[in-house]
């Protein structure tokens, strides 16, 4: 489904002071407990999924690293999606989570830490910021991957900057290890990133 109705693997959480959303910044951050994350995870999954996606009802916007497809949701339905996506290259994977919290939009940002070739600060226009390190949704190239943050095509970001407001919850994972995680096949958190909520800049 692709209109809005109502209007409405591997570990990498990046810290930097600017945001490099076009370039390439990205600092190990110090995680958690492993016992704390997987008990946050392990909590989610007790929460019924919408149906069609590797996400909650709690969600109001999904992210399937794996099927490289977003979703935007309200009250456990499905508005908008699947859309396409590409996410961070290797070494700068986007941060995954089940309680990533949006705080911060911006209608067109400008990276300080990327530039044009002729040195102008790179755009990134409808960001929608989520994640420690500056990690947004914006609209991007979907034809190459990001330094972490979540590319969407024009039309999409502008949908996901409009529908989401700071404090909505973002949900981020490859969806085949959450779904058998699950089915208790696997421990989905032995090799991915702290489920806490960061606050910062990035790309």
């Amino acid at each position: 489904m692709t209109g809005i109705r109502r209007f409405g693997r591997r570990r990498a959480t990046v810290v930097g002071v600017g945001v490099v959303c076009l370039g390439a910044l990205s600092v190990g951050y110090l995680a958690t407990p492993a016992f704390a994350e997987s008990a946050a995870a392990k909590s989610t999954r007790e929460i019924p999924l919408v149906e069609g996606t590797p996400c909650t009802i709690t969600a109001r916007s999904c992210v399937d690293l794996e099927a490289k497809q977003a979703w935007l949701f309200e009250n456990g339905r499905i508005v908008r999606g699947p859309v396409d996506m590409t996410s961070g290259g290797k070494g700068e994977e986007t941060p995954t989570g089940h309680s990533l919290r949006v705080y911060r939009k911006e209608k067109l940002h400008l990276s300080q830490e990327s530039r044009t070739p002729d040195g102008q600060p790179s755009k990134m226009p409808w960001s929608v910021f989520f994640e420690n390190g500056g990690i947004a949704f914006h609209g991007g190239d979907l034809d190459r991957q990001s330094a972490g943050c979540i590319h969407l095509a024009a039309a999409d970001a502008k949908a996901w900057f409009d529908y989401l407001n700071v404090g909505d919850q973002v949900q981020v994972v490859y969806g085949s290890e959450e779904l058998a995680a699950r089915r208790g096949e696997i421990d989905a958190e032995h090799d991915r990133n702290s489920d806490t909520d960061h606050r910062a800049d990035v790309r």
